[in-house]
């Protein structure tokens, strides 16, 4: 999805809650992620962020604030989930 000519501006980055390299490197392969990849080896990321559950997705705006945030797994690549990242990506900030 994060390829997805429409949904240019759009940044995607996976952080990794204390897991080994190798076992990071395996799941990567095995689900041919294509972006970027944060090893949070002693989980101060997570503590930083209060990420309660995983998988957690979220949205952050070029200044860095955090603009929501969703708990659970979601399908990102049906219509549904892509239309909504389109129209947050493409929405005004107003700022």
């Amino acid at each position: 999805m994060h390829e997805d000519p429409s949904l240019r501006g759009l940044t995607i980055i996976a952080v990794n809650i204390q897991e080994r390299r190798s076992a990071v490197a395996s799941w990567i392969k095995e689900k041919k992620v294509t972006f970027p990849v944060l090893l949070d080896a002693d989980g101060d990321v997570t503590k930083r962020y209060g990420v309660i559950a995983t998988p957690t997705a979220f949205l952050i705006d070029r200044q860095g604030r955090v603009l929501g945030r969703i708990v659970g797994p979601r399908d990102w690549d049906s219509p549904a989930g892509k239309a909504l990242i389109a129209g947050l990506v493409t929405a005004p900030t107003g700022r």
